[in-house]
């Protein structure tokens, strides 16, 4: 699902791969993530793929100064579920700045205890992690790699973006 380490199985068709990629400049910080279907992926994983992004979208839609954090989760999730899929609850979305993880934490679910406010010019990541199966993971015995726990594809879609008044600033894009 994601923070795999490189061994030698090689890459196939049909293979779906998260690369995030975490870049430090100047003393600051940004955190992307894309989902790559390799040729030959089946609709399921194009489906998914698909969802994780639209869930990013939809959370970017309400990513407004003077909302609440948790309308970002809000968003994500119902587009995750109106697609069929599940949220990876125990991964999500973050402040970032000086350092890879800050607060306000964004998960991708409506969280009612988080109660943060969107203010204008906060740096965070939307980042919603989806599964096509329960939405349970655990981690490899390398101490890094996440996996679902039912072996199910997984989807991941990130960008790092400034708050505004109006659409935020995505930083991470070309």
């Amino acid at each position: 699902m994601v923070h795999g380490i490189p061994g030698s199985r090689p890459i196939e068709p049909g293979d779906v791969v998260k690369l995030d990629v975490t870049v430090e400049k100047g003393g600051y910080v940004a955190d992307a993530a894309r989902t790559v279907l390799l040729e030959s992926s089946t609709d399921m994983a194009m489906r998914l793929s698909a969802c994780a992004a639209a869930a990013f979208e939809a959370g970017l839609a309400v990513a407004r100064a003077g909302n609440p954090v948790s309308t970002i989760g809000r968003a994500v999730e119902r587009e995750v579920r109106r697609s069929g899929f599940t949220v990876i609850r125990s991964l999500q979305g973050h402040g970032v700045g000086r350092t890879i993880h800050e607060p306000p934490s964004v998960p991708n679910y409506y969280d009612r205890w988080q109660e943060d406010i969107l203010t204008e010019g906060l740096v965070i990541t939307i980042e919603p992690i989806i599964s096509a199966g329960s939405g349970q993971i655990f981690e490899a015995a390398d101490g890094w790699t996440i996996r679902t726990r039912d072996g199910s594809l997984s989807a991941h879609h990130e960008h790092t973006l400034v708050i505004t008044r109006d659409r935020p600033v995505i930083l991470t894009a070309a």
